[in-house]
């Protein structure tokens, strides 16, 4: 490496460095924000899904009667505040008059916050790492429908910080299961046969297919469970 190219890069590397320490100072902002307003809020449920689903279409519509069901035993609905699935859960909760909440994340496409956010539950985030501690922190159950990589990311999550007992046991529910069989089966047939997990794992979650299965599932855990924040 010449001499000229050597000083560029610790110059760069230093510089970075730099903005590194600065940049400890927004994500703190960011944690801090988020816990002021969500602890206020009370026990919920994240419904996580695609913001590419269509109004109208098999699963939004699901997720708006999910989200209206679980609003009106009492749960709020945390959603990550955009469009397509996210939209369809926050629709569905204010038709029940709960409390819609949007962890909205800065994207250059696809994200903006829906329209059926409570103006005083909506959140901006810069880092996924920091939204993803408020959905799990928060949240006393999981629902997920068909997604992308975002949903598979939430997901997986969720099911380590269970099986690692990072938190307590949460209901998690799939809903589709003609959209989930695969991997499921991808699941059984290849990581339990590996041994990269093991039976009882594949008990962290439940599959479904209807909005009475997953409000079912929800209210018959907290049966005899508290409602709490998970950490």
């Amino acid at each position: 490496m010449n001499a000229t190219l050597k000083t560029l890069k610790e110059r760069h590397w230093k510089e970075s460095m730099g903005h590194s320490s600065w940049q400890l100072f927004k994500i703190m902002a960011e944690f801090v924000e988020g816990f002021e307003a969500l602890c206020k809020i009370g026990p919920c449920i994240s419904i996580f899904g695609s913001a590419r689903t269509k109004p109208g279409t098999l699963y939004y519509d699901l997720s708006v009667e999910i989200a209206r069901r679980l609003s009106e035993e009492g749960f709020g609905v945390i959603t990550g505040g955009g469009p397509g699935i996210m939209e369809a859960a926050n629709k569905g909760t204010v038709l029940a008059n709960g409390k819609s909440v949007g962890l909205n994340i800065d994207l250059p496409f696809e994200q903006r916050p829906n329209d059926y956010i409570d103006k005083d539950k909506l959140l901006n985030f810069d880092y996924f790492f920091v939204r993803k501690v408020m959905f799990t922190k928060y949240s006393q159950g999981f629902v997920m429908m068909p997604g992308g990589f975002g949903t598979l990311d939430e997901f997986f999550e969720v099911a380590t910080l269970i099986q690692t007992e990072k938190f307590k046991q949460m209901p998690m529910v799939l809903v589709g299961r003609k959209y989930w069989q695969g991997l499921i089966n991808w699941l059984e047939d290849v990581m339990l046969v590996e041994g990269n997990i093991n039976p009882e794992d594949l008990a962290l979650f439940e599959i479904v297919d209807t909005s009475e299965e997953v409000v079912n599932y929800m209210l018959d855990y907290y049966r005899t469970r508290q409602l709490a924040p998970n950490f």
